[in-house]
């Protein structure tokens, strides 16, 4: 059996994308390659918090629809970046050797850095936590400005598995104001997962920078895929705030822009958005912009028969 052929049975066969495949392959190498794949594929590491709008649910769409990036990107010489990382699910499932993740949620990104260099320390802090509602509320009302950066990312994972369907939306001054969800018996701490999230963020650069910043420097060959707060579907739906600042017409035209940019310079770009004209239109308007639909569970409605499948954009240059 081929390289090529191997690496396509290996996506066959455990229903994984090309990018992983081939990194699995070049770890094992031929002989052993499907003995020790189911192992090590599920030691894979998973997004450490729930985020409404993750794209675990829409990954095996990605790989369906060959939405992930072509052939020509090998992550092994170019860079993949991913501002407005959130949960990460799409790095995670990618797991590139050279990666930057960035977002302006700067408790996230504290977070993910307090995972990468202090994960025991935050595993010792996490199983201190109570699943009770007046001692979530005591700690949703500290000031994370009198907090180590352990404390704050203790908090933040704590917060995220206790609340109200795992949502992340703050107030005007930007404090964090999601209700207690009254959860049985939420998994505060997954250490295990914790561990090789950790080990997976070794050599990742993580920053803490608006998305134009931390892309400046990607060139030719390198990978973005951007996944920022979504347009609003109608007036009543932009249900929750990720930061402070807000992310309408204007700064999604702005974006708009970068991906043209990125093309220019000879990136691989992928965007999410929700389907709706406006994001349709102004990327229409792109060159070489393809406009893809996928279709995404919605669960955060407090009406449940206003839950179930709602389309929403996948733009790619490739």
């Amino acid at each position: 059996m081929s390289r090529d052929q191997a690496i396509l049975e290996l996506q066959k066969t455990f229903d994984i994308n090309a990018i992983y495949a081939r990194k699995l392959y070049c770890a094992i190498g031929i002989d052993r390659l499907f003995e020790d794949a189911p192992r090590i594929i599920g030691e894979k590491p998973k997004p450490f918090v729930k985020w409404v709008g993750g794209k675990r649910q829409l990954l095996a769409q990605f790989r369906l629809l060959s939405l992930y990036p072509p052939a020509n990107f090998d992550p092994r010489v170019a860079r993949y970046f991913e501002p407005f990382v959130g949960g990460g699910a799409v790095f995670f499932d990618l797991l590139p050797e050279n990666a930057t993740l960035s977002d302006l949620n700067k408790e996230l990104i504290t977070t993910y850095v307090v995972i990468k260099e202090k994960v025991e320390e935050l595993i010792s802090s996490l199983k201190q936590h109570k699943n009770d509602k007046e001692y979530f509320l005591k700690l949703r009302s500290l000031n994370t400005t009198e907090l180590s950066d352990t404390e704050i990312a203790s908090r933040f994972i704590y917060l995220n598995r206790t609340c109200f369907n795992g949502m992340y939306r703050v107030n005007s001054k930007g404090q964090f104001n999601v209700p207690f969800g009254k959860y049985t018996n939420p998994l505060i701490c997954d250490e295990e997962n914790l561990r090789r999230v950790s080990r997976a963020l070794a050599d990742v650069e993580i920053v803490y920078k608006d998305y134009k910043e931390a892309v400046r420097e990607a060139k030719t060959g390198d990978y973005v895929y951007f996944d920022p707060p979504y347009y609003p579907i109608n007036k009543t739906s932009s249900f929750t705030s990720y930061t402070k600042e807000s992310f309408l017409d204007k700064e999604q035209i702005e974006l708009r822009d970068t991906f043209a940019d990125l093309h220019n310079r000879g990136c691989y770009v992928m965007l999410s958005n929700s389907d709706t004209p406006f994001i349709n239109k102004i990327y229409s308007e792109c060159d070489r912009a393809k406009i893809h639909k996928v279709q995404a569970g919605r669960a955060i409605n407090s009406d449940a028969s206003k839950r179930g499948k709602i389309s929403e954009v996948l733009v790619t240059n490739y």
